[in-house]
């Protein structure tokens, strides 16, 4: 099953839309299978990987309010042959609304994704940056959260908030939500400012931050108005070459984790046969 990971910070300017579409597009180079679910009314995602506003068909607010399936709202093979897209348009800030009356108004985001996970290695869903109705339905859906952390002042302030957002989840609709890492974005190594906040973050988060920091790069910030990621924008940049090495890392971290569970079911199942085999006790 594909690791489903929400990319949240309720702070906006973080590099939370960068990052969602410069990692699904490193993931999908490096051949894994990789769905982006825009879950911004702003539809940032969308036009930053490339999809043009007359392309859009259905979209995630289809998905979301029942009207479609995920698998129908996805357009195939964007820009790579293994990084599929669910756009984003304005009237997703409508779902809000319509998800009140909702039998499963937090979970109804999970239960789309739910019937296409076993197609994709890695579910990319970049979040709104809001604590709504939207958010929390991306949320429950998410087995994990990758969190963008601006290398400035403020940062690690609205942490804690989303933090607490998170533990209202877990307690609520999604007891299995962790944290799949944390990402410093906009690093400057020449402020000290930069080097505390990244020195703070891995105090407090441990091995959860990403090795790789992702520097401030005006290429990077050029990209989205080409309708391109960065590695298909300017490959050589130092942005590029940040985000397929946290792609790299993600892919690790997914690895070992799936070996694990992998050994720990099999030491399940050992012992269940040995239970149940002849002369076993009781």
């Amino acid at each position: 099953m594909g690791r489903v990971i929400a990319i949240a910070n309720q702070k906006g300017g973080v590099g939370k839309t960068t990052s969602a579409v410069n990692l699904a597009a490193s993931l999908a180079v490096a051949e894994q299978r990789t769905l982006l679910i825009d879950g911004d009314p702003q539809g940032n995602a969308t036009s930053g990987i490339g999809i043009p506003r007359e392309h859009i068909g259905l979209t995630v607010y289809d998905a979301l309010i029942g009207e479609s399936t995920l698998a129908d709202a996805t357009i195939r093979s964007v820009q790579f042959k293994h990084l599929d897209v669910v756009p984003a348009t304005p009237d997703l800030a409508g779902a809000e609304v319509e998800l009140v009356s909702h039998p499963r108004r937090d979970r109804a985001m999970r239960d789309a994704v739910d019937q296409v996970r076993d197609e994709y290695d890695f579910i990319l869903i970049d979040c709104p940056p809001s604590l709504g109705l939207i958010t929390l339905n991306m949320l429950a859906a998410a087995d994990a959260l990758l969190i963008p952390l601006q290398c400035e002042y403020y940062a690690l302030e609205g942490i804690s908030q989303l933090l607490s957002t998170v533990t209202l989840v877990q307690r609520g609709v999604n007891e299995g939500l962790g944290i799949d890492g944390v990402l410093l974005t906009m690093y400057d190594a020449r402020l000290n400012l930069s080097r505390q906040v990244a020195a703070d973050a891995r105090e407090y988060f441990g091995p959860k931050v990403f090795q790789t920091v992702i520097p401030r790069n005006i290429r990077l910030a050029e990209a989205p108005s080409f309708g391109k990621p960065i590695i298909l924008y300017d490959v050589a940049s130092v942005g590029a070459q940040a985000y397929m090495n946290v792609a790299r890392e993600l892919i690790e971290r997914y690895g070992q984790r799936t070996a694990a569970f992998n050994r720990e079911t099999a030491i399940a199942a050992q012992n269940t046969s040995s239970a149940d085999a002849p002369g076993a006790e009781a």
